[in-house]
């Protein structure tokens, strides 16, 4: 006899097979620790769930996610605003305040240039950018995409887009190895790169 199509188990576990690195197995698992989750659990996970969708939108500043607009960090007087770290996705920059090392601001790209995927400079977060720049306030941009073929691309990219914009452009260095990706690297590997960051131009 064959499952009804509306089986809630099964429709569970399609949609968290949904997810980056959850498979067929890791996704059973789940739905069935959340049935014999404690009362109120499964609730709560989905409420924290649908207010992802429902209140997290992107900075306007930096283009980082976040819950209010200006984010906390480029609303926090604190940080240097003459240094910008620019990043790939989001969760490098979460990754960079876990190194404690940079106390300037972020701004987030959402990808890097990858013309295999269809993905070029217009579809990124530059035009902010640049925006950004025009007061003088800023007198260095630090290029913090990974270091791979696409992280490469996109920070000769913005050494060359930032050329003439008057502001010292530097890229990570010693400490991370080739092909790591920014939100795996560790904190004494982040800390490292950004105190022997390069010149680029």
């Amino acid at each position: 006899m064959s499952e009804p199509t509306d089986d809630p188990i099964r429709g569970a576990v399609r949609q968290l097979r949904r997810l980056p690195g959850i498979g067929e197995k890791t996704a059973t698992r789940l739905v069935y620790w959340m049935l014999r989750a404690p009362d109120g659990t499964v609730p709560a996970i989905a409420e924290a769930l649908s207010r992802l969708s429902s209140e997290v939108r992107t900075c306007g500043t930096c283009g980082n996610l976040t819950a209010q607009d200006p984010c906390g960090l480029c609303a926090d007087g604190r940080r240097d605003p003459s240094m910008i770290c620019v990043v790939e996705h989001p969760q490098d920059v979460l990754a960079f305040e876990r190194s404690g090392e940079f106390r300037g601001r972020y701004h987030v790209l959402h990808g890097a240039i990858s013309p295999l995927d269809g993905v070029g400079p217009a579809d990124l977060n530059l035009r902010t950018l640049l925006d950004r720049l025009r007061d003088g306030t800023v007198t260095e941009v630090i290029v913090a995409t990974d270091p791979d073929i696409e992280g490469d691309a996109t920070a000769l990219y913005l050494a060359r887009l930032l050329g003439d914009v008057g502001v010292k452009v530097t890229r990570l260095a010693h400490g991370i190895s080739v092909g790591t990706e920014i939100e795996y690297a560790d904190a004494v590997s982040l800390s490292r790169a950004l105190q022997n960051r390069q010149l680029m131009r």
